[in-house]
């Protein structure tokens, strides 16, 4: 059985939904430690032909805090001014009529907590992209909480029968394939491969949100996009 677990980030790039879709289950790391500047809750979108940052608004965000612990700030004028920054700058777009009322309702969103909220948002886009992989929420498994990195990962492989652990590319030296084989479990990594697509006929700039990937290309297309990766294993 193939797993895949990363922290819930806020509309990330096509690499997550690549792993997200090349395994069996997935938990979604909710119950680790909340990383500031990172891409748990904001993620890059085009804007004027270059790309910039776009954020949810949290509350009483901390890295001494876990991600389950944080809360969404709820306030609904800044939830539509967060819409209009993404229905400005890609109103003519070709797909956006497709998916802007997804977005809608998952930035709309009332759910307060953060962890839940990502989750909601992985959830919808998995909908719409067919993604029909198991999600598990770390927090609901029973682990030992006081074990750190590889080890913690390599008790949640054991615990949900993990035979296959897939990471992505950026992981590698945070992980040892003979601490895995030792337990009995397989280590990969996915590597996105060079995709590209229009961006309103300017120069392509890789690696922005989902949010884009969804606004200039078919589901059609996106879902042979999620198998355009390679595997790196041991030799």
């Amino acid at each position: 059985m193939k797993l895949g677990i990363m922290q819930p980030y806020f509309f990330p790039y096509i690499g997550y939904w690549q792993l997200l879709n090349a395994v069996d289950k997935y938990v979604i790391y909710d119950d680790v430690n909340f990383i500031k500047g990172g891409w748990i809750n904001r993620n890059k979108i085009l804007m004027n032909g270059e790309a910039k940052m776009f954020n949810v608004q949290m509350q009483g965000a901390s890295p001494n805090k876990l991600i389950n612990e944080i809360e969404v700030s709820t306030n609904e004028q800044g939830q539509k001014k967060l819409l209009r920054s993404i229905e400005n700058n890609y109103r003519k777009a070709p797909y956006f009529k497709d998916v802007y009322n997804i977005l809608e309702e998952i930035i709309m969103s009332k759910e307060a907590n953060l962890a839940k909220y990502l989750e909601n948002s992985i959830k919808k886009v998995c909908e719409y992209l067919e993604i029909k992989t198991e999600i598990i929420i770390s927090s609901s498994i029973e682990k030992d909480n006081n074990l750190r990195a590889e080890e913690k990962v390599i008790e949640i492989c054991k615990k949900i029968g993990a035979t296959e652990y897939y990471n992505a590319v950026g992981g590698q030296e945070l992980y040892s394939y003979d601490d895995f084989k030792n337990n009995g479990i397989t280590l990969k990594f996915l590597k996105t491969n060079d995709i590209k697509y229009n961006q309103f006929n300017n120069e392509f700039i890789s690696n922005l949100s989902i949010v884009d990937v969804l606004m200039f290309n078919s589901k059609e297309k996106i879902m042979t996009m999620l198998d355009d990766y390679n595997i790196i294993q041991e030799n």
